[in-house]
């Protein structure tokens, strides 16, 4: 079952994206633009999708529940701890999603459009996954 409900939770996901226009680097860019135009709106994604998630979260940790609904174990909230490699990863994040107003998610969705821009963007992403495993091994 993790297959398919793993694949709709995706599915469900990407069209999110897409019908708010988030798939869109320039409405993301428009938000990031806070001294000129600034568009409002992926706040008000991100703040409708946390009002959704939040209290079936906070709800279901109060039962007692130490899993999710297909049994895994769910992730317990890191402690918070500033330091290098959190503001380094941070400040590469931000400057990639400044710099062409795509994050990871609506990435692999742009590459169903066939923009070049989409395709570099992910063979960025996975080139730097395979960076950090690289140095965290060492």
């Amino acid at each position: 079952m993790l297959i398919p409900i793993a694949l709709f939770s995706g599915a469900l996901f990407g069209l999110g994206l897409l019908v708010s226009g988030m798939m869109n680097p320039a409405k993301v860019l428009g938000f990031l633009d806070l001294f000129g135009q600034w568009d409002p709106s992926l706040a008000l994604v991100m703040g409708g999708a946390l009002a959704v998630f939040a209290p079936g979260y906070w709800w279901w940790r109060r039962q007692g529940h130490a899993q999710c609904v297909l049994g895994d174990k769910l992730p317990d909230v890191p402690a918070t701890r500033f330091d290098l490699r959190l503001l380094l990863g941070a400040l590469l994040f931000g400057i990639g999603w400044g710099l062409a107003g795509i994050c990871p998610g609506p990435a692999l969705g742009l590459l169903g459009s066939l923009q070049w821009q989409a395709g570099l963007f992910v063979a960025a992403m996975i080139a730097g996954f395979f960076l950090v495993g690289r140095l965290q091994k060492t």
